[in-house]
């Protein structure tokens, strides 16, 4: 667990694989008839949405930059659950590939009924001095500019009953000192994410976020030395990451109205530790 990869971060290069089955999950129907748009659906906490989202009965679209080999690994896995599913490739920083992104998942698909914003960049730094204007420009376009960017070409075809769930963070509920720009976004992330549940009640669209803990994906074997990455995770109160299968559960529980149809506007935190809100 303690190999570096080069970013975007590929998941067939990780020495230890992540978990993201869910052997144990066993669907019913939660989301049957349904079509998800899950962005950075390649890998880590994005492929193992798509496969409980699949096996929940929803045909699912994955949306990932440049990771080629692990889109097509998360497609055989979607399919294998029985559903459809589609790869589009490009980068959620372009508001146009957000909208033509959209546009192949009605066409392929027929509809849109949950979009799940996961894409994600993230570089270390030991101070802000340190960040470079391209770095924050990234940053911020990947991982809040394309959130709105895909929520707001996702809306029009979104209907009472949809759901739209975002991918925050523990860093964005706590800080990092080491993340600043990073934890930034995600603290943004949790704003928007209420701010647009305020805005689309009267039109029944439920917004949440997820505030994942440590995860052990691609993410962060892409951005840290091999001696950080052998104590990745320690600092949680459960004393190592969580896999990605073990929170997929809670992105299904959200998305599906009989689970979540009264909730809306949360930060639900899977970290690992008892104190994080």
């Amino acid at each position: 667990m303690t190999t570096t990869i080069p970013k975007p971060g590929h998941e067939t290069e990780l020495e230890r694989k992540p978990q993201f089955l869910a052997h144990g999950y066993r669907g019913s129907g939660k989301l049957e008839g349904k079509v998800a748009l899950i962005t950075g659906g390649d890998s880590g906490i994005g492929r193992a949405v798509a496969v409980l989202f699949a096996r929940e009965g929803a045909d699912v679209a994955i949306v990932y930059l440049s990771e080629h080999d692990d889109a097509a690994i998360t497609t055989q896995y979607v399919e294998a659950e029985g559903r459809r599913c589609i790869a589009i490739a490009g980068d959620v920083q372009d508001p146009d590939f957000c909208r033509q992104a959209v546009q192949q998942v009605l066409q392929g698909l027929g509809r849109l009924d949950i979009l799940v914003n996961n894409a994600a960049f993230q570089q270390q730094a030991a101070q802000l001095e340190d960040i470079p204007d391209d770095q924050l420009e990234r940053t911020f376009r990947t991982n809040i500019l394309g959130y709105l960017y895909m929520a707001r070409a996702a809306l029009p075809h979104l209907g009472a009953g949809a759901a739209i769930i975002n991918t925050g963070s523990v860093v964005g509920l706590r800080g990092s000192g080491h993340l600043l720009d990073y934890a930034t976004t995600k603290g943004a992330i949790h704003a928007f994410t209420k701010s647009l549940a305020h805005n689309l009640l009267a039109r029944g669209i439920r917004v949440n976020a997820v505030a994942p803990g440590p995860v052990w994906t691609p993410l962060n074997p892409a951005d840290q030395p091999p001696e950080q990455l052998a104590q990745f995770g320690k600092d949680a109160d459960m004393g190592r990451p969580a896999e990605p299968e073990e929170l997929s559960p809670a992105y299904v529980f959200l998305a599906a109205p009989c689970c979540a149809s009264y909730i809306t506007g949360i930060v639900l935190p899977v970290t690992g530790s008892i104190s994080d809100m």
